[in-house]
């Protein structure tokens, strides 16, 4: 399995030395990958974030992470569809001539609909999930191929040619989202499909119901991420003072196509197993192979929580969390 940290893009902590200099520190210590998210216009999910509505673009921002690193990927988890594809495919490209072939780009149908009014794209959720399929389409044909024509209900452009084509061929697409239909997605015609928080056994079920679906269709299974929340300290009660599992209980009830306990209501933390991986390195290495063992192969830490303490986690993890994780891997 591989592992990366969310980056702290947005909020109060958003800094210029933490994005630039912990993604050193992260590649120094062994993690695979970084990733950024995405809005227009931020507005802070109060369970996990500050009122703070500091947003880094990015595109804008992994790029400045690549001209300071050498080998770690770097995903976006995800990308909302408020740029035309077009332009996503002239600056992904270029990305990939600037920093090399490790992009990943993880695209979203976005939980904000003001976001996309101020721009004018005031049509509904199910528009949202069509235009990131035309992204699909339109980024690996325009990424492979010369004057291209192409039309559906959301986009026509004739005779289109994008250089520089991405180094090292298409790059990779995963749609991100957690209901049902984006696991559907994410065969269809996506390369991997990364939920953000999602409890265990919906992680279960949906993983499953790919599987399925790619055996019944003769694919290949696109790799499989999550990004859960994360706090992790030497000492576990520690770790619990930053997790808001109040808070964090409220959102569970309130999803729509979640699992729920056996009692119907997420009341508990281990109510909220898989949503967030906290406690002390043991804790956080047993939460991290259940996901493993659930068909994870790409864990994203998300720590929202502790930004304020960034590089202490970044240690701290690639320290005495990662070497572990590597050293009993069944591929190590």
């Amino acid at each position: 399995m591989k592992y990366g940290l969310l980056l702290p893009h947005f909020g109060e902590e958003a800094d210029r030395e933490k994005l630039l200099e912990g993604s050193r520190l992260a590649e120094e210590l062994g993690f695979d990958s970084v990733w950024a998210r995405d809005h227009l216009i931020f507005e802070p999910h109060g369970e996990m974030e500050k009122p703070d509505r500091t947003f880094f673009e990015p595109l804008t921002t992994l790029t400045a992470i690549g001209a300071v690193t050498k080998r770690i990927a770097l995903g976006t988890g995800s990308l909302i569809p408020y740029r035309h594809p077009l332009q996503v495919a002239l600056m992904v490209g270029t990305m990939t001539h600037l920093v090399g072939p490790r992009v990943i780009i993880g695209m979203g149908t976005g939980n904000f609909q003001q976001e996309f009014d101020a721009i004018g794209m005031t049509g509904p959720l199910t528009e949202r999930a069509e235009i990131v399929e035309s992204y699909a389409h339109i980024l690996r044909t325009v990424w492979t191929e010369n004057d291209v024509c192409y039309k559906d209900s959301h986009f026509e452009f004739h005779n289109v040619t994008i250089e520089p084509k991405p180094v090292g061929g298409p790059v990779p697409y995963w749609y991100c989202g957690g209901t049902p239909a984006s696991a559907r997605n994410a065969v269809n015609y996506c390369d991997g499909w990364m939920p953000g928080r999602l409890n265990m056994a919906t992680f279960r079920a949906r993983v499953e119901k790919i599987r399925a679906m790619t055996a019944e269709q003769g694919k290949k299974v696109p790799t499989i991420a999550i990004i859960p929340p994360t706090s992790v300290e030497l000492d576990r009660d520690l770790a619990m003072k930053d997790v808001n599992i109040e808070g964090l209980c409220a959102w569970a009830n309130k999803a729509k196509f979640w699992i729920k306990p056996d009692s119907g209501r997420f009341e508990t933390f281990e109510d909220l197993e898989g949503t967030v991986i906290a406690g002390d390195p043991d804790d956080a290495i047993r939460q991290c192979r259940n996901f493993e063992a659930a068909g994870c192969e790409h864990l994203v830490f998300d720590f929202r929580f502790k930004f304020h303490k960034w590089f202490e986690q970044i240690h701290l993890l690639g320290t005495e969390v990662l070497p572990r994780l590597r050293a009993t891997s069944p591929d190590a």
